[in-house]
């Protein structure tokens, strides 16, 4: 009679690592071995490299490479500090930008009319010159303001007559390492800056004299721009270009006003009466006048214009003139 026990256990497979790497599955339960196999398996181990390879081979979606490249390409990407990632920037002792340093020295140029005013020969480079003895382009005060970075400009009109333009500009820089947002709770915030200029027909000269609110913006501008990174070189849009003479548009329209002295209402009645167009002309008046015994001056002679007339001599004139 045979005996009755329990059912024998399924067998249990374990898992077993093998040192190359490759998992196996062996039964508990002998099993038959073909050494043909084994032999072969020996002879092409499976290896990581393998095993990557094959991985390769799969089907896997690619990486987005050119939004990679283009956002490492980006010249004008900024990071953290707030400053372009593709700039070389110069720096100060205490760690700021050295903005005067960024300027491009294509962007400058000799201040002229500060060597004519010393009797001094023009420098045809900015080599070796100092920052009171130069001049900087707007396009170099634009370049400036790019690198910095800002949000907005604004412009406001504070005066604006035919002979008087008066401008703020209001700059909103980006924040950066330098003037971060939150550094303070003073409003407006530190990385807003604004300045004032004006341009009139006493400052500017030539076709400039018509573009007063253009000349007035581009001033205020480059003041902003300037005063807020700390760049001590005057802006060629700054500089007045008249050379003491008040420039009027409006003055070949309308008839100069003489002096009103006893000379300067001399010579205006000599010109309206005598038509007198120069002094020469009016001193051969001065003869006619010796010859028929009307006026007779020993220091007439002497006489080069009509500011050399004595005041007494010239009313005396005046009511000659007007008799005659």
């Amino acid at each position: 009679m045979a005996k009755r026990g329990r059912p024998r256990k399924k067998a249990v497979e374990e898992i077993v690592e093998n040192p190359q790497g490759v998992v196996t599955v062996q039964d508990t339960q002998p099993s038959t071995v073909d050494f043909n196999q084994v032999a072969e398996a020996d002879e092409h181990p499976t290896t990581w490299s393998a095993t990557f390879s094959e991985a390769q081979s799969q089907d896997i979606e690619p990486a987005n490479i050119s939004t990679a490249q283009e956002i490492t390409t980006n010249k004008y990407s900024r990071g953290k500090d707030g400053l372009i990632k593709s700039v070389e920037y110069e720096y100060n002792e205490d760690g700021s930008v050295n903005w005067r340093a960024m300027v491009d020295p294509k962007h400058l140029f000799p201040n002229k009319s500060w060597f004519e005013a010393r009797n001094k020969a023009v420098p045809t480079s900015v080599d070796g010159l100092q920052d009171y003895q130069l001049l900087i382009k707007l396009a170099g005060i634009k370049e400036l303001a790019k690198l910095r970075g800002y949000n907005s400009v604004r412009y406001n009109v504070i005066k604006c007559e035919k002979d008087h333009v008066s401008i703020k500009c209001e700059i909103s820089w980006i924040p950066n390492f330098e003037n971060p947002i939150s550094e303070s709770d003073f409003i407006p915030a530190s990385t807003h800056f604004e300045d004032v200029a004006n341009a009139t027909t006493d400052n500017t000269s030539s076709f400039a004299t018509k573009f007063l609110e253009t000349i007035a913006a581009n001033r205020a501008f480059v003041r902003c721009v300037r005063n807020f990174l700390n760049v001590h070189i005057v802006g060629d849009d700054e500089i007045d270009k008249s050379n003491g003479t008040p420039q009027h548009p409006e003055a070949e329209e309308v008839e100069p006003i003489k002096k009103l002295t006893p000379n300067g209402v001399l010579e205006n009645l000599a010109s309206s009466k005598l038509n007198c167009d120069t002094y020469t002309d009016f001193k051969d008046k001065l003869r006619e006048l010796w010859t028929i015994g009307i006026y007779k001056n020993e220091s007439a002679k002497d006489w080069a214009t009509y500011d050399d007339i004595p005041a007494k001599e010239a009313r005396l004139l005046i009511n000659i003139i007007k008799n005659d």
